[in-house]
């Protein structure tokens, strides 16, 4: 129970890698704030953690949202009082050849991956600097967790994501400038770039769930079979990664363990680079 009676903010919580985050902290103590854009799976994701024996506030709707931030902050605050940990999981991707890409493509995904973690880290702002202050004159400091989700596509690029791999890229470098605003208030700020883990993201172009609802459009989502056979010979260890592994990247870097270990991004993708 290494985070016993934290509190921790996840978004993109209602399924696959989000719903495993939401469970590791909560099996280690957290209680939580989440959020998803659909409200059904969030509510299961939510019974799971109330029957782990923790705490849990649901927020479903669009991170994309102006005041969602705000939002997502207040909910923890005024449920609980504190917040100790934000997990920017939220995401899905739209991909076009650049010719192809629309204005709507390219701004739904930055808006989605990079401003609305922005948003919510600002949103926390005041909160984290008033209570390090505190915190500090009473002689009981605390360490928080901030970890941004990112891809090896932020990292290398990737053919028909430019959109994708420039908001993973912007993530990747919003967490080592918060790393380095929010080090003095005993903040440890990180990222994780997941490679090929199975999500209905990557799931194959011909299976039968291929495409997601966003705001009552339906996206095509899922990579050429061709490219997920050619991507397990890659990938050192012959294998896609599960939800579970790659949570545990993710809550690894919210231990008292990983306390001296900010400005990262972890690979999380079975050795391919």
């Amino acid at each position: 129970m290494k985070l016993q009676n934290k509190v921790a903010l996840v978004t993109g919580a209602g399924r696959g890698i989000g719903r495993e985050i939401a469970l590791k902290l909560a099996s280690e103590g957290a209680d939580l704030v989440i959020n998803d854009l659909d409200a059904e799976p969030l509510a299961e994701t939510a019974a799971l953690v109330t029957e782990s024996g923790r705490r849990v506030v649901q927020l479903a709707g669009s991170v994309s949202d102006l005041d969602f931030g705000e939002r997502f902050v207040a909910a923890a605050l005024d449920e609980f009082g504190r917040l100790d940990i934000i997990i920017n999981n939220a995401g899905f991707t739209w991909d076009n050849v650049i010719q192809k890409m629309t204005e709507e493509q390219w701004q739904t995904i930055m808006d989605v991956h990079l401003s609305a973690p922005y948003r919510i880290l600002k949103a926390a702002a005041d909160y984290i600097r008033h209570a390090a202050k505190t915190e500090e004159e009473q002689g009981e400091p605390v360490q928080r967790k901030v970890v941004n989700i990112s891809s090896t596509s932020g990292v290398f690029g990737n053919a028909g994501q430019a959109n994708y791999s420039a908001a993973k890229a912007g993530i990747i470098g919003l967490t080592k400038a918060m790393a380095k605003e929010w080090g003095r208030y005993r903040v440890n700020v990180n990222s994780v770039a997941f490679g090929l883990i199975e999500t209905r993201l990557t799931q194959a172009l011909d299976s039968e769930q291929a495409s997601i609802d966003v705001a009552g459009k339906s996206i095509a989502v899922g990579v050429q079979r061709s490219s997920l056979d050619a991507m397990q010979v890659l990938i050192p260890m012959q294998r896609a990664g599960k939800p579970s592994e790659a949570a545990g990247a993710v809550v690894m870097l919210c231990y008292p363990e990983a306390d001296y270990v900010t400005g990262q991004n972890v690979l999380c993708s079975g050795g391919m680079f």
